[in-house]
């Protein structure tokens, strides 16, 4: 997308699309890329309002609690420094002290954070450094501690690594990986630097524009949760019905080193926590074979979430694996390089992401790459070992299908649940539930790491996590509630829960500790609510269908001295 069409779409606004709050602070101008933000934010069907302020007012925004942008109240703050200015206070940097700037600047933006945190609970958006060069040591600028080059990379992985350890609340945008898809001639001008104070050239805009939405969409839970894949030419060369296993591209021959490279790139996802199927028209003992006996696979059938290989139609299949799965068709990429299924899956179902994959496998991956669909606002250990708690649930639903009644099949798993208050080794999953959790939310309130720690260490909260397991394996930490103490009773702020975990008892089991509670810290009242979305419907009726009195306008209480436990199957932990 060019940034005419990005202004044409800013202009046309996006009345009635959920709003984002964006100031953006710069040292450089900024006002074209607060279009292109309202523009890109309009083609990904958010109403971005934005507060751009003046040239080069950083720190006057940031130090005055009464200033514009905090009186704007903006659940994001874009912080764009610019690589010119970066390097006009090196030149001005004692050449005894340059071998120390990167420190300087470090502190310079950590200051930065804090003075924000203090006044506002945004969330930060902080862009990196593009490379830069002055030319005063050639080649050798890499080895000489004081020369720009080297303090500039320096800095980039001093805030890497501060913005990873002590500001889990700010998001690093990687504009250097904008200047190296476009090359620097189509990412920066220096005349309209000096004309203008224009740090990325307007070419460059929307893919800036978009570097920022996709970061907040994931801080908001709009991420893609799975990558269903074709087989025949798509992970390999050749059909292998067809071709035998032996005859096949892998490995160094033919196109087999562009399609390990695409297996390596999935297989590095799902060990961060996307889960890959398959949906291959195939005989599904043949297409197996390949990962059980092929000496160059990369991926294997521990990999796979799901498999499917039949003859019936993909659109159909992945429905199947959609509600197996239960995750949202829009949380959905289909990689296919047969133009005929990937419009048949397009047409039929339009939420899945199905990109147009070139027909050179050498150039599958570095489009992938560019298309930056999983985005990601941080790691747990529970990503990584998503796709191995999803196939213990799928073996789950197998066993459900030997029983006579489903309570029976509830009492065989043996389920056992830990309740606890909040503890720093949860603080990142904690916080990425809220952010991903649409469906089991009732007030769908998106936290960062470093509120949920403030919330955990705030007497006026009371937290609880849950974790289960059953015979089958560990679920791992499968909800969160978060409680507010208030004159008037305890108040539910957050209650959310994996859909992979409900309607086995666990809803009902975490409703009976959090009502125990209420009465041990002395409330007689427990107050719900529930605020519609999109995508929480499910929960519309849950607080009345566990005995809490609706009083309209989505407010529910209980008069927790007559509350009587619900009965489920599941045991406290040992």
């Amino acid at each position: 997308m060019k940034y005419n069409e990005l202004k044409k779409l800013a202009a046309a606004g996006c009345e009635g699309k959920p709003a984002v709050r964006l100031a953006v602070l710069g040292d450089s101008a900024t006002q074209q890329l607060a279009v292109a933000l309202r523009g890109m934010g309009a083609a990904y069907g958010l109403d971005v309002q934005v507060f751009d302020a003046d040239y080069d007012q950083m720190d006057a925004q940031t130090m005055d609690p009464d200033s514009a942008m905090y009186a704007f109240s903006p659940d994001y703050v874009l912080i764009f420094p610019c690589v010119e200015k970066l390097l006009l206070r090196y030149r001005k940097t004692a050449p005894e002290a340059r071998a120390l700037f990167a420190d300087a600047e470090c502190r310079r933006y950590c200051a930065l954070f804090d003075r924000i945190g203090r006044f506002c609970k945004a969330k930060l958006l902080f862009t990196d450094f593009p490379a830069a060069s002055d030319g005063v040591f050639g080649n050798g600028a890499l080895r000489t501690a004081d020369s720009f080059p080297y303090q500039q990379r320096l800095l980039n992985a001093k805030l890497s690594e501060t913005m990873d350890h002590q500001y889990p609340n700010v998001y690093p945008v990687a504009l250097s990986e904008i200047q190296v898809q476009l090359g620097q001639e189509r990412f920066f001008d220096p005349r309209m630097w000096h004309l203008a104070k224009m740090a990325v050239r307007t070419e460059a805009l929307p893919l800036f524009a978009a570097a920022v939405l996709d970061v907040i969409r994931s801080l908001r839970g709009q991420i893609k949760k799975c990558v269903i894949l074709d087989l025949d030419n798509t992970l390999w060369g050749g059909v292998v019905g067809d071709d035998g296993l032996e005859g096949i591209e892998l490995g160094e021959l033919g196109a087999g080193p562009a399609y390990i490279a695409l297996q390596h790139w999935l297989k590095n996802l799902k060990e961060r926590g996307v889960l890959l199927a398959v949906c291959s028209k195939n005989n599904e003992d043949v297409a197996a074979e390949v990962f059980e006996k092929h000496p160059d696979m990369v991926l294997r059938m521990s990999d796979i979430t799901m498999f499917v290989a039949n003859w019936e139609d993909k659109a159909s299949n992945i429905r199947r694996i959609q509600r197996v799965l239960n995750i949202g068709m829009d949380s959905l990429v289909f990689l296919d390089d047969n133009p005929f299924e990937r419009n048949l899956v397009a047409s039929v179902l339009p939420e899945v992401t199905v990109p147009e994959l070139p027909e050179d496998p050498a150039l599958v991956l570095p489009y992938l790459q560019s298309l930056h669909l999983f985005e990601a606002a941080g790691c747990s250990e529970e990503d990584r070992v998503r796709t191995a708690r999803y196939q213990a649930q799928i073996s789950r639903d197998e066993a459900e299908q030997s029983f006579a009644s489903y309570d029976a099949y509830l009492a065989s798993l043996e389920m056992k649940a830990e309740v606890a208050p909040f503890v720093p080794f949860y603080y990142a999953r904690i916080a990425q539930l809220t952010q991903r959790s649409n469906q089991f939310n009732l007030r769908t309130v998106r936290y960062t790491e470093a509120e949920i720690a403030a919330i955990a260490e705030d007497d006026r909260y009371i937290t609880r996590y849950m974790t289960l397991k059953d015979r089958f394996g560990e679920h791992g930490l499968v909800s969160v509630v978060i409680l507010e103490k208030r004159s008037n009773g305890l108040f539910i702020d957050t209650w959310l829960m994996s859909c992979r975990v409900l309607r086995r008892g666990a809803e009902q089991y975490l409703f009976n500790c959090i009502a125990e509670l209420a009465r041990k810290e002395g409330f007689d009242t427990l107050i719900g609510e529930y605020l519609p979305t999109k995508k929480n419907a499910m929960v519309a009726d849950f607080y009345a269908e566990c005995g809490m009195m609706p009083l309209g306008k989505g407010r529910f209480t209980l008069d927790c001295s007559r509350f009587r436990p619900h009965e489920t199957t599941i045991a406290p932990a040992e």
